[in-house]
């Protein structure tokens, strides 16, 4: 027998981990491989994660509601070694002779001494937020490698090893030297609070929230601009559309399909705002794959429709239909998040009129699609009642200036204004 490591994989680009919320097995189970161990969440995505193994769950390393970094170990996994790995086995079998216990692969594989210092990023994150000098923890990790779990220990305890302090928990120096890092100590909030106020556990996604956000103010130096759009031939043309291509299609032909569809036409015009910052050069993306937000109660999700501008109306209302319909069942999977190019957000959806929305990351611009009123406009010095709309933008002002900006706004206003069952096709 050996045993197997089963550790937290990475759902999605950008995510460094994941809060396991619910386990499917226990110790003792035995699973197959490709049998689901646990639901994971992170701020992208909600995934069960498969067994790699055949064999016996031995020891869940995680509890539930826990968050752990991509590369931690979740669980243990005993499983009968392959003919092909008799010589292996007979290791495993004399070390467990010699009062060793059971030896994993990962350890048997002898890996050098330097991966002490290979730090997960949720590791770093932690040692840079309390002041941590990672040389002088002793980690109790898989081959002495410093965990979130170590760390956290050490902070509860209040006996933090600082930078030129002597250890007191380390045995000896470290094998290899740590990465220097940027340390800023976050301020302790204390927040006062009074009988009948409700303390809410943040979660593993709402705080994956708050970093992605906070990291994109940080970093990026938004700018903000508006157009007002006259909607109402767009307005009238769905709404004369909208009952027969629902009895046909059977999902609904949404406004704000008609607005993505503006977005990825001016985006092929105005590629400079499919583009992302990327330190001594500017990235220009081929793809327009546009991002959509996409909330429930307590989370805020951004699927991705790819290669929208190749898309008809329909198929982009297809797309929105059942994206939303993967988020709400939380069967949305680390694929459908991947490769925005661009977000668009339906704030118009709970009826906000005037936003400012926060860059996606790492992103260039986010375009807010606000509640379409009906107001009093002048035509040809007459006042008319039209359905108007706010499109506002936010851009990276790294990547983008204003006139530029300007001249793609008003290309999507344009677009939505001329828009009419003459030289408009929703197939």
């Amino acid at each position: 027998m050996a045993m197997e490591l089963m550790k937290m994989p990475q759902l999605g680009e950008s995510v460094t981990e994941g809060t396991i919320s619910k386990w499917l097995v226990k110790p003792g189970d035995h699973v197959t491989k490709y049998d689901p161990l646990a639901e994971v969440m992170t701020d992208k995505v909600n995934a069960e994660v498969p067994s790699s193994f055949t064999g016996i769950i031995k020891e869940l390393r995680a509890d539930e509601n826990q968050t752990l970094a991509v590369g931690e170990v979740i669980c243990s996994i005993e499983v009968e070694m392959a003919k092909t790995d008799n010589e292996n086995a007979g290791q495993v079998s004399h070390s467990e002779e010699n009062g060793e216990g059971p030896v994993t692969r990962d350890v048997q594989q002898a890996a050098e001494p330097s991966r002490k210092a290979r730090y997960s990023p949720a590791v770093l994150k932690l040692s840079q937020e309390h002041g941590i000098d990672l040389s002088k923890v002793k980690g109790t990790g898989n081959e002495g490698r410093i965990t979130r779990k170590d760390l956290l220990k050490l902070v509860e305890s209040g006996e933090l090893p600082k930078a030129d302090e002597p250890s007191a928990i380390s045995d000896s120096a470290p094998e290899a030297i740590a990465p220097q890092v940027n340390r800023q100590n976050s301020p302790v909030i204390n927040v006062p609070t009074a009988a009948g106020d409700k303390e809410i556990p943040v979660t593993g996604i709402r705080k994956a929230i708050a970093s992605n956000m906070l990291k994109s103010k940080h970093e990026i130096p938004h700018a903000w601009t508006m157009v007002e759009v006259d909607a109402s031939n767009m307005v009238k043309l769905r709404d004369n559309l909208k009952s027969d291509f629902k009895l046909k299609e059977g999902y609904n032909l949404t406004y704000f399909a008609f607005f993505v569809k503006a977005v990825a036409q001016a985006l092929t015009e105005f590629p400079e705002l499919n583009s992302m910052w990327a330190g001594e050069k500017i990235i220009q993306k081929k793809e327009i794959n546009i991002s959509i937000a996409v909330a429930t109660e307590d989370a805020l999700f951004v699927p991705v429709i790819k290669n929208a501008d190749e898309k008809s109306i329909k198929g982009i209302a297809r797309e929105i239909q059942e994206l939303a319909s993967k988020v709400k069942a939380g069967k949305l999977k680390a694929e459908d998040m991947q490769g925005g190019t661009f977000t668009v957000n339906n704030t118009g959806s709970f009826g906000s009129v005037q936003s400012m929305g926060i860059i996606n990351y790492p992103q260039a611009a986010i375009l807010q699609v606000e509640t379409i009123v009906k107001r009093p406009v002048v035509i040809n010095d007459m006042i008319a009642v039209r359905d108007m709309v706010n499109l506002c933008l936010s851009l990276d002002h790294r990547v983008l200036d204003g006139l530029v900006c300007g001249r793609f706004l008003a290309r999507v206003k344009e677009i939505i204004e001329k828009i009419s069952k003459d030289n408009t096709s929703i197939y």
